[in-house]
């Protein structure tokens, strides 16, 4: 069969336009790939420069607590640190802060404890039993977070004076031994956990307590260290509640401390840093080593069932 030459310039065209667009394309998506790499690379530069500025105040406090007493004002500032504990060491042993330090720790882990047993007990009752107006004392206890606290501070003086529980520990741990979010949080992983669980318990034997404590918590694992880090932050970071509530150096906590070394080391930027480090390594270092939890139980992911 022969071909004509219209026929072979018909053909040739259509190869052309053939591959004429298959290199448009390949152009098309080359052109594709490469804006997104390079908006992926903007968004990690960005991302990079907001995690810079936001962590340099907290860099500058450890320079210039381990600087020299003439590197903290010297022109250029020295923005590597030079290991200089002298200021460390006065802090140590020339101040109170073991004392405060200990109060802390115990103000912090007493209102943990008590976060987590109110707030387990109240999540479950409000997401497995049933009684009448149930949710709406869910929505009373949401409610509570929209309150501010600097209105109740009149009243909860006036009750504290009456109980006589001014200057004391309890007066920085019971008005905190709830926590809405807590709840909030227990209720939402209690409700997540498969019914048969409680069904098979009951044939058991077990009564809400024991299975509370022997299947609930252990699977709510997440919503338990999210609960206890950040109500542990909280209250390491107390400063107004116990300034306005006690007057006793010998049972107030490291933030009302750091307000009086603000008074006794305004001159001395090398002692006053040196606290602020002191006061925040501790939940720092917390902070670093479980934020997966926190990010696990607010999300509500790995509860420990398998869905």
């Amino acid at each position: 069969m022969k071909v004509s030459t219209q026929d072979r310039a018909n053909v040739g065209q259509a190869a052309e336009r053939a591959g004429t667009g298959m290199a448009k394309s390949a152009v098309g998506k080359s052109v594709t790939g490469f804006g997104r790499r390079t908006g992926k690379i903007v968004h990690q530069i960005a991302m990079v420069a907001v995690a810079v500025l936001f962590a340099f105040p907290l860099y500058w406090v450890v320079v210039t607590a381990f600087n020299t007493h003439g590197g903290v004002y010297s022109i250029p500032p020295n923005f590597i640190p030079a290991f200089h504990t002298g200021a460390f060491t006065y802090v140590l042993t020339h101040t109170h802060w073991l004392r405060y330090m200990a109060n802390t720790v115990f103000i912090a882990v007493s209102t943990v404890l008590l976060v987590i047993l109110t707030s387990a007990m109240a999540g479950y009752a409000l997401s497995e039993l049933k009684f009448r107006g149930s949710n709406l004392f869910f929505l009373m206890v949401i409610g509570v977070m929209m309150l501010p606290t600097q209105a109740l501070l009149v009243p909860q003086y006036s009750i504290a004076l009456h109980l006589h529980l001014l200057n004391t520990y309890a007066i920085q741990i019971l008005p905190f031994a709830a926590s809405t979010f807590g709840v909030f949080l227990f209720r939402q992983f209690f409700k997540g956990l498969p019914r048969e669980y409680w069904e098979a318990a009951r044939l058991d034997g077990v009564g809400h307590l024991r299975y509370i404590r022997k299947v609930a918590m252990p699977l709510a694992r997440p919503a338990v260290v999210t609960t206890a880090l950040l109500t542990f932050i909280i209250s390491w970071n107390q400063f107004q509640w116990p300034l306005i509530m006690t007057q006793s150096h010998a049972i107030q906590p490291i933030e009302v401390a750091l307000a009086h070394y603000m008074q006794t080391f305004q001159a001395n930027w090398r002692k006053l840093t040196s606290a602020v480090v002191l006061a925040l390594a501790p939940i720092v270092i917390l902070f670093l080593i479980l934020q997966r939890h926190i990010v696990a139980g607010v999300a509500g992911r790995n509860s420990g069932v398998n869905q």
